[in-house]
């Protein structure tokens, strides 16, 4: 059998990194809740140290392999074959990096707007932290599904208590959506474990061959959670409620972060162990993406509410996301994994933006602003850099990353190409002209006098700015380490049973 691991970890960084924000946890209960200003400097040390330490992961990191590397295993139920199995690729491992980069800027964002249950406040994002971490870490299926559950509650709590006026019905919709795709995701683990022999190993229940029909049913089941997360159309309806709602953290979270893990599961799961109902599901899956793509970005236009305008922009450039996955050929799948990493950098310091000017004007109705530009000159020229990023201005990395996907899009349909591409000019309308009304027009009675973005709030936003600009300059930084990775999941998935092949080709012709 082929080697599928290397870099047999010698000190459990993996491990390390997803303890240290629950030896944070642990370090703030100790702290009386009136001492406030030491909680948020434990908050902060926490998550800067959680960012250092990811940090000699990409610079020991063998990129000539699609190997899992930092791999870390032990026996933890014996009885059901249940292991601690921690590993990253070449396709997890950005994504760990910018969890533990969003949590250093959510702390810094919430340092004088969270005034209520200041100590519970961090303690969740801590949790949400180190769940998020797990998840892209796992190499066991009942340890992953332990992570990806456990974000829930933590996640709840930050929508649910420190959100806007409607944050326990946006809560409850987070939480009943997420939920019930996790059961059906659930039950199709189950008939993974039983059928591959009582196997919880996702390396090595990606390398044998399943029943189509087998396939197409555990795809499904798959995609009950996944889609939800990401989220796809039709069940993208709690995340403009939750974006709206949740506290400036807790949208940068879902975001930058969280909805990523959509994405993350197809890649990990559904292309890999269902390489013929993957390809079978492909038209079907596009057509939902290009869907997504029209529909949030036409929904944008009409938004009166500055960071719901934002939550849908999310569901059209998520719709690129698994456009460009699904397209399943080297470009649209590297474009694709790269805008989920740009589109957390973009969208995160899109609502890092709006949460700054909130905290100075409580409303976030569009209408309440207008010459922003004029009182806040630094603000307005980092969000103009946000906003020439999310509609994918050359040199910004989300020009990078849709010229890949519309590349693997044309390549597999040229009309799923043609369409989506619509959804870029639709894109440029709704963000140019929600900066317009913003940052010019006549000044607005709560813009008047208002101060400028001061060293904290610099500290949470340039970051996000350097990385548009690297990125967009200089992409192979990333894609070096996606390719090899990427180069391996499209061979898993083009080397199955002629069934799913026929299927796909047949409908494929049908929308060229």
């Amino acid at each position: 059998m082929e080697q599928t691991m290397v870099n047999q970890a010698g000190f459990p960084i993996l491990s390390c990194l997803i303890f240290l924000p629950l030896l944070g946890v642990a370090a703030l209960l100790l702290v009386r809740r009136t001492n406030e200003s030491l909680i948020r400097m434990v908050a902060l040390i926490t998550s800067i140290a959680g960012f250092l330490l990811s940090l000699p992961l990409f610079t020991s990191f063998d990129k000539t392999t699609y190997a899992m590397q930092f791999v870390e295993k032990q026996a933890w139920i014996p009885a059901w074959n249940i292991n601690y199995h921690l590993g990253l690729d070449g396709i997890s491992i950005m994504f760990v990096l910018l969890t533990t980069l969003v949590t250093i800027l959510c702390v810094l964002i919430s340092w004088n707007s969270v005034k209520m249950k200041t100590k519970e406040f961090y303690i969740s994002i801590l949790v949400v932290e180190s769940a998020i971490i797990g998840v892209f870490c796992s190499l066991d299926f009942f340890l992953f599904y332990i992570f990806w559950e456990a974000m829930l509650i933590p996640m709840y709590l930050l929508i649910g208590v420190w959100g806007g006026p409607n944050r326990v019905y946006a809560a409850v919709k987070f939480f009943l959506y997420t939920l019930v795709g996790s059961v059906l995701m659930l039950v199709g683990i189950i008939v993974l474990y039983l059928y591959s022999g009582r196997n919880f190993n996702i390396v090595e229940l990606a390398s044998k061959v399943y029943p189509y029909d087998m396939q197409i049913w555990l795809f499904w089941a798959f995609f009950a959670a996944f889609a939800v997360k990401v989220p796809m159309f039709p069940v993208h309806t709690w995340l403009p409620d939750a974006h709206t709602e949740a506290p400036t953290a807790g949208s940068v979270i879902l975001a930058a972060v969280l909805i990523k893990m959509g994405a993350y599961g197809f890649l990990r799961f559904s292309l890999p162990i269902l390489p013929d109902a993957s390809r079978a599901m492909t038209p079907v899956m596009m057509t939902l993406s290009v869907i997504a793509i029209i529909y949030g970005g036409i929904i944008c236009l009409a938004q009166t509410d500055l960071k719901r305008l934002i939550a849908y922009s999310s569901v059209s450039h998520m719709g690129f996301v698994t456009l460009g996955i699904f397209a399943l050929n080297t470009q649209g799948m590297e474009g694709g994994i790269l805008q989920m990493l740009n589109h957390g950098i973009v969208t995160g310091g899109l609502f890092l933006g709006v949460g700054a000017i909130y905290d100075r004007t409580h409303t976030r109705q569009i209408s309440d602003y207008g010459g922003v530009a004029s009182v806040m000159p630094v603000y307005a020229a980092i969000f103009i850099v946000f906003t020439f990023a999310s509609i994918g201005l050359p040199a910004t990395n989300g020009f990078v990353g849709e010229f890949l996907i519309l590349l693997g899009g044309f390549k597999a349909s040229q009309l799923a190409g043609v369409l989506s591409a619509s959804g870029i000019i639709i894109g440029a309308g709704y963000m140019l002209w929600l900066y317009q009304r913003v940052f010019f027009m006549e000044t607005g009675q709560k813009v008047a006098g208002l101060k400028d973005v001061d060293f904290r709030e610099m500290a949470a936003l340039i970051p996000m700015v350097v990385l548009i600009f690297w990125i967009g300059i200089y992409p192979e930084a990333v894609m070096g380490f996606m390719h090899e990775s990427v180069r391996h999941l499209l061979e898993r998935v083009n080397d199955g049973s002629a069934n799913g092949t026929s299927l796909t080709k047949n409908v494929m012709e049908i929308m060229k």
